[in-house]
């Protein structure tokens, strides 16, 4: 069997959790069995677009976009031992270790890809601001390495639009991170809005089901948002 979960947030967005961003980041991870993968992402704008955010051209340029800087992988266990059963030493008395050993460092990419790969935009969109990583341990984490602050940009001048993306269908950004610790593949999928709210969560989603029944039960959407 599997189940779907869904939060939704309405952000509450001031002047101050508004951008255009010189700098972001964010996390997603996933716990279970005593064990925790997390991936810790951060995000800048490149050294020669800080003056389109800053300087006297900001009026007459979309904000520019911010780029991947750093990916963190967290490999966490909740015992007191290191996830590595190598580095605890010949005298750790850990049971489970080999459970440990092949949820965190299993061959690398869950099986098949994504459980349920989310809706990212057109596919320039989808080979232009994201990347699919395989990381070892049996997780697949889908993320954008270029986040666009912008839908339209309008001159103030005339009111004539200067750039424009997909306006009011833009799907905003998605991170998502599959993983099998146990019995159970999870999938979560953290959903932000686009331009300059990318610190407004649109809907976190939850996917569970049994590993051994994850081909038989994987969506054939074609990558679709859950039901409100």
């Amino acid at each position: 069997s599997t189940t779907q979960t869904q939060q939704s947030a309405e952000a509450s967005l001031s002047n101050r959790h508004e951008g255009p961003f010189r700098e972001m980041r964010t996390e997603l991870g996933i716990q279970e069995n005593g064990m925790r993968f997390r991936i810790k992402l951060d995000y800048s704008l490149l050294d020669d677009d800080i003056e389109n955010v800053e300087g006297p051209s900001t009026k007459t340029l979309p904000p520019p976009p911010l780029h991947l800087r750093t990916l963190t992988v967290c490999r966490e266990t909740l015992d007191g031992y290191w996830p590595r059963a190598s580095d605890n030493g010949k005298d750790a008395s850990r049971k489970n270790h080999d459970l440990i050993d092949r949820a965190m460092f299993g061959p690398p990419g869950a099986p098949g890809g994504l459980y349920d790969p989310p809706p990212v935009g057109s596919e320039k969109r989808a080979v232009e601001n994201y990347m699919l990583l395989q990381f070892e341990g049996g997780v697949t984490a889908l993320l954008p390495h270029r986040l666009d602050q912008y839908e339209s940009f309008t001159d103030d001048l005339d009111g004539s639009t200067l750039f424009l993306t997909e306006g009011e269908s833009s799907p905003g950004w998605v991170t998502s991170l599959d993983w099998t610790p146990g019995p159970i593949r999870y999938q979560v999928d953290r959903k932000v809005m686009s331009g300059t709210k990318l610190k407004g969560l649109r809907t976190l989603e939850l996917s569970e089901v049994r590993g051994e029944d994850a081909d038989r039960w994987r969506p054939k959407d074609g990558g679709a948002n859950m039901r409100q």
